[in-house]
């Protein structure tokens, strides 16, 4: 992986677990008010956590020089 990207990389990884932890939070109030259905902000909330994993995952792909 290019040098360039580590930084990047790390950060993006930070966010995804800040997104997750946002997400669970989410689940946590909504269980604590007695709701029965996944409140819309985790899904949204989870959706660009999977975004986020994608972009890790696509810096985290070798260079395609030859």
């Amino acid at each position: 992986m290019a040098g360039e990207f580590e930084d990047i990389r790390r950060r993006l990884e930070a966010i995804s677990e800040e997104l997750a932890d946002l997400a669970m939070q989410r689940l946590r109030d909504s269980i604590d008010a007695g709701g029965i259905e996944l409140p819309v902000d985790e899904r949204r909330l989870t959706r660009a956590r999977r975004a986020v994993d994608k972009a890790t995952a696509i810096l985290s792909q070798p260079d395609d020089t030859d």
